[in-house]
């Protein structure tokens, strides 16, 4: 909540920044700092790297208008001070909540977002198009700004853009926002280099000397010009300083202290008269104002709710329940213990996905290789080749920057990779640019790539087994979710064979990955309830299918349900489509339920589930209907509910989940 005598409450738009002095402005960035500390301790949000650009928002709104020039910030998880001064302040709290600010720019809230920037690297090259059209349409007045972080900055698309910038020699801004930091500390070569222009500021001394002089020294014709500039390039290249940049066709100035706004604001207007590409080279600590932030940025970047206190903070919450996550890091832990053929490559997410103990005990297995997928699948071809086992641990959402080279150097080679799609499905309140939603569509359509999905905890260890010994690409996609483990025998894992978990014959579930759990509460609803005996398929493989299994159920049961957590068009209903077809078999009694054809806002991950009908809800009710459509005998639902209030089905849901002290999801 906004205080009322606040300066941020006086601030409904950047214009209103114009008439603070600098005193009021230090203010307002407290203010704005004390307003991102409010925020994480209702609920887990980008934290850290939001801190560190408080000044460079200001300074970027002072110095701009951008209800008129362009503005990109990469990525969008540090838009939050953006969104403070840009009329939405005082919804800040709403924010990654249903119906609330989206954790990222979005153009629907806002002119002043004008693309949903979930993706590292991208900013150099939308702020150039947008530069280009708007010279196009005659709008040549405007300046277009990217903001881009040392941990994106590998990214490939970024240099694709500074070649291309380079030689239209359009006026462009790029801020390269160095905090030495991307979710966990930066990585590579850059990163090294990054580091040793912040180690010096000789460069930039000489350079502004040099500029003042070169007017004054009594030499002309080109043969004096050309020493000048071999001398001044030697000057750069024994420093380092930009050189990169200047030889990619950029100017660059730097690096200036980030949170200095007054140095900030005049760099800027320097900037705003220059032609041609400029990249501003600025230094940030990521956390800045909350010292707990700055020391350990990592733990901060999207902490769980906390209170501050005088010796650091208090937790709000925590939650002890296993994850997926968890689990298949454990395994891959395991797995490198028992096999130095196995590596583990990440880009840039290993504290999301857990890896941190095979970084440390396995440093020779393990691969960082920053905000650089494409790489990362392609060094993954190139380890399978030598026979290495090498296993690419990366979000869904991410993991398609990367589809050429799954088709090229990996699936046309029928290598060995492993892929783990971290955060298959819905993810919650990071929204649709991180929804793992198309790789079961975007995967199964490669010739030798095997694609599985893991019903429960007691998949995950046999799956991966299976996956490491096969000889080809293999992917296991698995939630943002707690894990449920399922009582039963398990059934070995063997290639394109399904789980038969309860046979039934008025109607079968065929359930996908994580909806094992959810399918097998529905049909004991449904036996408990409405009396209709369903069984459950824990499908295990999208590709290839269990043909035999999936044709003797559409065979021989009343109606059979597909669920996925996965976009419906290419996905596993669709493969079951196509089964059904090969083999010249009805399909008037099936039906596919999933993603529906639309971006799934950001919400807490259950009320997803629930807007799109894959809570146990929504599949009951997509059951029923289709009971009905076949001319099953569904009970009058006055009676239904009465039996459901004498208590009946109100702890049997769990059915055949064994106890997990935090099944549900998070």
């Amino acid at each position: 909540m906004l205080a009322p005598d606040s300066l941020l409450g006086r601030i409904q738009s950047p214009a209103d920044l114009k008439s603070l002095g600098d005193a009021e402005l230090a203010q307002l960035a407290a203010e704005m700092r004390s307003q991102l500390i409010d925020v994480v301790g209702r609920r887990s949000a980008h934290f850290a790297s939001n801190l560190g650009v408080v000044e460079l928002c200001l300074a970027l709104h002072l110095t701009f208008d951008f209800a008129r020039d362009r503005l990109i910030w990469d990525t969008g998880h540090q838009v939050y001070p953006h969104k403070l001064i840009t009329g939405r302040a005082d919804r800040i709290s709403t924010i990654r909540t249903r119906g609330g600010l989206m954790g990222y720019p979005n153009p629907a809230e806002s002119p002043f977002d004008l693309f949903m920037t979930g993706h590292a690297g991208c900013a150099p090259s939308t702020a150039l198009g947008l530069k280009v059209g708007d010279d196009l349409v005659g709008e040549t007045q405007r300046h277009s700004v990217a903001v881009i972080g040392d941990g994106a900055l590998p990214s490939g698309i970024v240099f694709e853009a500074f070649n291309h910038a380079s030689g239209l020699k359009k006026k462009l801004l790029v801020i390269l926002n160095d905090n030495k930091m991307s979710i966990c500390p930066r990585v590579g070569g850059l990163a090294e280099y990054l580091d040793r222009a912040r180690m010096s500021t000789t460069y930039n001394d000489w350079n502004r000397r040099v500029k003042w002089l070169l007017p004054n020294i009594p030499l002309v014709g080109e043969h004096a010009e050309r020493l000048l500039q071999q001398f001044k390039d030697a000057i750069k290249a024994s420093l380092h300083h930009g050189m990169l940049f200047e030889e990619l066709g950029f100017v660059y100035l730097g690096p200036i202290d980030g949170h200095d706004l007054k140095t900030l604001r005049n760099y800027l207007e320097r900037v705003k008269a220059m032609d041609g590409p400029v990249l501003l080279h600025i230094l940030t600590n990521k956390g800045h104002g909350f010292e707990p932030a700055v020391k350990d940025p990592v733990k901060f970047h999207a902490p769980a709710p906390f209170q501050p206190a005088a010796d650091g903070i208090v937790p709000l919450k925590t939650s002890s329940s296993r994850t997926y996550t968890d689990a298949v890091s454990d395994t891959l832990f395991d797995s490198c213990g028992r096999d130095p053929r196995v590596a583990v490559i990440t880009a840039a997410m290993c504290e999301g996905n857990k890896l941190q103990r095979i970084r440390e005990t396995f440093p020779a297995q393990f691969f960082d290789v920053g905000i650089c997928e494409s790489h990362a699948v392609a060094f993954a071809a190139g380890m399978a080749r030598a026979g290495a086992r090498p296993v690419v641990d990366i979000y869904s959402t991410f993991l398609q920057r990367s589809y050429d080279q799954i088709f090229q150097e990996v699936a046309l080679q029928n290598l060995p990779v492993v892929f783990c799609l971290d955060r298959a499905g819905l993810v919650g309140a990071d929204g649709p640019t991180h929804h793992g939603s198309y790789d079961l569509a975007y995967l199964r359509v490669f010739p030798n790539m095997v694609v599985m999905a893991p019903g429960d905890a007691q998949d995950i260890g046999p799956m991966f087994d299976f996956a490491l010994a096969h000889d080809a690409p293999v992917a296991l996609r698995y939630p943002r979710a707690n894990l449920d483990i399922i009582e039963r025998d398990v059934q070995p894992v063997e290639l394109g064979q399904a789980e038969i978990l309860e046979w039934e014959t008025d109607g079968m579930l065929l359930a996908c990955g994580a909806m094992v759990g959810t399918c097998l509460r529905v049909a004991e609803r449904l036996r408990q309830v409405y009396g209709l005996r369903v069984g459950v398929i824990n499908a295990r493989f999208v590709k290839p299918l269990d043909r035999d299994t999936i044709a003797k159920a559409i065979e021989e049961c009343g109606f059979v349900l597909t669920v996925e957590e996965g976009c419906l068009m290419g996905g596993f209903g669709s493969a079951v489509l196509e089964a059904a077809s090969d083999a010249g078999l009805p399909t008037t009694h099936l039906r596919r339920i999933g993603l529906p054809d639309r971006y799934v806002m950001h919400a807490e991950r259950d009320e997803q589930l629930a807007e799109v009908g894959l809570d146990v809800d929504g599949v009951t009710r997509a059951a029923l209907d289709l009971a009905r459509s076949v001319g099953l005998h569904v009970p009058d639902i006055a009676k239904v509910k009465a039996a459901a209030s004498a208590g009946a089905g109100a702890g049997a849901d769990r059915g055949r989940l064994a106890a997990n002290p935090a099944a549900t999801t998070r």
